[in-house]
């Protein structure tokens, strides 16, 4: 694969160096690099982007009433407050989400999702769900199991630091 060029390129002009790191950190960013083009073109078929997506599919899986706070919602996400609250108020100009009183802190929103958001997170995850099992439609499930239990252990190990 073109990780493999990468390594042996390096081997030819450094062998001095043990670049074992950049083959699976690489494959990892390749993978990504190539997937999301593949999820992005189901996500625009019900006119939404990644992280469109991702903040309704965050709602949804919340279960009813389908309603978060900002802060819980922007952490599960990983991004800044600021970012959400951009993202927010996309999502409420198209009528997918909408604020309300938080009775429990009168300073402060939750985030819920409308009827049609709801209704939405529901075709859009059918969908997406469809998709991921075609594009690793080849692999075994031994051999998903493997790559799962692996990226887990990393996962874990990134989380920690």
């Amino acid at each position: 694969d073109k990780v493999d060029n990468i390594l042996a390129q390096w081997q030819a002009e450094r062998p001095d160096l043990d670049t074992t790191p950049m083959g699976p950190i690489g494959r990892l960013k390749r993978c990504a690099a190539l997937m999301q083009p593949k999820l992005d073109k189901v996500f625009a078929e019900f006119e939404l982007s990644y992280w469109e997506f991702d903040v309704l599919a965050t709602l949804k899986r919340s279960g009813a009433p389908y309603c978060l706070a900002p802060t819980t919602l922007f952490s599960t996400l990983m991004v800044t407050s600021g970012t959400m609250t951009h993202r927010m108020n996309q999502l409420e100009k198209r009528g997918l989400i909408e604020r309300l009183a938080n009775p429990a802190d009168a300073r402060s929103k939750l985030v819920q999702l409308t009827a049609e958001g709801a209704a939405l997170a529901d075709r859009a995850v059918e969908a997406h769900l469809q998709n991921e099992r075609h594009i690793i439609s080849e692999l075994s499930p031994e051999q998903l199991q493997q790559i799962d239990d692996n990226l887990r252990t990393l996962l874990a190990v990134l989380e920690e630091h």
